[in-house]
């Protein structure tokens, strides 16, 4: 299971940070991603962390947006710096193929 948390009403410019609590995968073991999907779009991924700890990121966040991992919590977190409307979004987390179960996800909305 995979609960992701963190999200609210942030201004344009604002920053959140996002928490994925895992239980039964563990986050160090394999690729793990944050995703977000915004109403009428389709889901997209927006960062990814390796095993080894290596990171992506979709061009549109990059520089704003930082994925990590905390092994010993089996956690992985997103942090959002200066927020854009279009980053509005429900925010996910999964596997890099996305094949464990979806969570509820976690609403971020910027807006003034």
């Amino acid at each position: 299971q995979l609960q992701a948390s963190g999200g609210g009403l942030v201004q344009p410019g604002g920053s959140l940070n996002l928490s994925c609590a895992a239980s039964g995968i563990a986050v160090s073991r394999s690729t793990m991603a944050w995703y977000r999907q915004a109403p009428g779009k389709q889901r997209e991924r927006v960062a990814q962390i390796t095993k080894a700890g290596n990171t992506g990121y979709v061009e549109s966040v990059k520089g704003r947006f930082t994925i990590s991992r905390e092994n010993a919590k089996n956690t992985m977190y997103l942090q959002l710096f200066r927020l854009k409307p279009e980053d509005t979004a429900v925010y996910h987390c999964n596997n890099l193929f996305g094949t464990a179960p979806w969570g509820q996800g976690t609403q971020v909305t910027v807006s003034s």
